[in-house]
């Protein structure tokens, strides 16, 4: 993931990133940005979206957008590594949710799904609760379990805005 343009680049307007996907039997958890309009363009590869159910393939050249608050998730089932261009737009702050999930991920600190422990996902997801939300369980069970655990994960020393070690 490459950051071409930022929030702070564009006065919040839009978060706009090079992608590369490579084949993955895994396929990230469905979800939602609520208040986040997110757009993808195919350079090269494809990748499998499935948007409210339905499944679709986007190869090069193509373009799939997906409105806010509209259950969704890809991966890519191909042997190619997929490359394309992601736009959410609003901005918010879904850049530094990104960059946590990847500095944790650079210093081992999430599971084979890729998923943090609960209490560091606790006080993640409760600060990027207006970016993303998994669908599964249902939102207002998730509220309560980061409110709960959140503040048990700060007194660990979780934070929401994890950086790399390396």
């Amino acid at each position: 993931m490459i950051f071409l343009k930022t929030g702070q680049d564009t006065n919040g307007e839009l978060l706009e990133i090079e992608c590369f996907s490579p084949q993955s039997k895994t396929k990230e958890p469905e979800h939602i940005h609520p208040q986040q309009e997110n757009i993808f363009r195919i350079l090269s590869g494809s990748c499998v979206f499935s948007v409210d159910g339905k499944e679709q393939v986007v190869g090069p050249g193509e373009t799939i957008s997906i409105p806010p608050n509209m259950k969704h998730h890809f991966w890519n089932s191909d042997n190619v590594t997929a490359q394309y261009l992601q736009e959410f737009r609003p901005a918010l702050h879904i850049d530094g949710f990104f960059e946590t999930f990847f500095a944790l991920s650079r210093d081992g600190k999430l599971n084979e799904d890729g998923i943090p422990n609960l209490l560091s996902g606790s006080v993640i997801m409760l600060k990027h609760k207006n970016e993303i939300r998994v669908t599964n369980p249902p939102w207002a069970l998730q509220l309560l379990t980061y409110y709960i655990l959140a503040p048990i994960g700060w007194l660990f020393g979780y934070r929401s805005d994890y950086r790399s070690k390396s």
